[in-house]
């Protein structure tokens, strides 16, 4: 079960009240920052806005692949440990928007997680030190630390600690591919 929080909403759906919530300025400066970032080959730059112009909790020696998609309205919500990877074109939500409520969650990624391209990570959810989760996969619980998950719906494929990384990320792949 994901750690979110739910708000009740009364009229339109919760997305056209969206700047009752949250303030349009803050919106638009973290979007301008977040494309800068998706854009910047410059690894440290890229942390650097992440961290200092939006308020993400970034750890040392983390890597964003190219077009990687924050979340826009609340990305303090989201922590990213030590020497992890966001693979190409991934999105971290920490906020859904929904007819009759909205919910925030927390993500918590741990030290020395890779996350394949194409994943998209839920508001709400933890994924351990040491996990893998494979390209095109969608997080939607959490993940064990030292798990290797994959799919949609989300399932553990293997435990890292069973294989090489090497091996691992081949799997990954292969699994992505189909």
């Amino acid at each position: 079960m994901r750690k979110v929080t739910r708000y009740p909403v009364e009229g339109p759906n919760a997305l056209w009240q969206i700047y009752k919530t949250v303030s349009p300025w803050k919106g638009v400066k973290n979007f301008i920052c977040i494309q800068a970032a998706r854009y910047c080959p410059i690894l440290p730059l890229k942390n650097w806005i992440y961290r200092h112009l939006i308020g993400m909790k970034v750890g040392e020696h983390t890597a964003f692949g190219l077009m990687v998609m924050v979340d826009v309205f609340f990305p303090e919500k989201i922590r990213i440990g030590n020497n992890s990877i966001i693979g190409y074109n991934s999105t971290i939500l920490a906020h859904e928007y929904l007819i009759d409520e909205y919910r925030l969650g927390e993500v918590v990624i741990g030290d020395h997680v890779l996350i394949g391209a194409n994943t998209t990570i839920l508001p709400g959810v933890t994924i351990g030190d040491g996990a893998v989760v494979a390209a095109g996969a969608v997080v939607h619980k959490d993940v064990a630390p030292g798990a290797f998950v994959g799919g949609n719906p989300l399932r553990e494929l293997k435990r890292s600690s069973d294989v090489s990384a090497t091996e691992t990320v081949t799997m990954g792949q292969r699994q992505a591919d189909g």
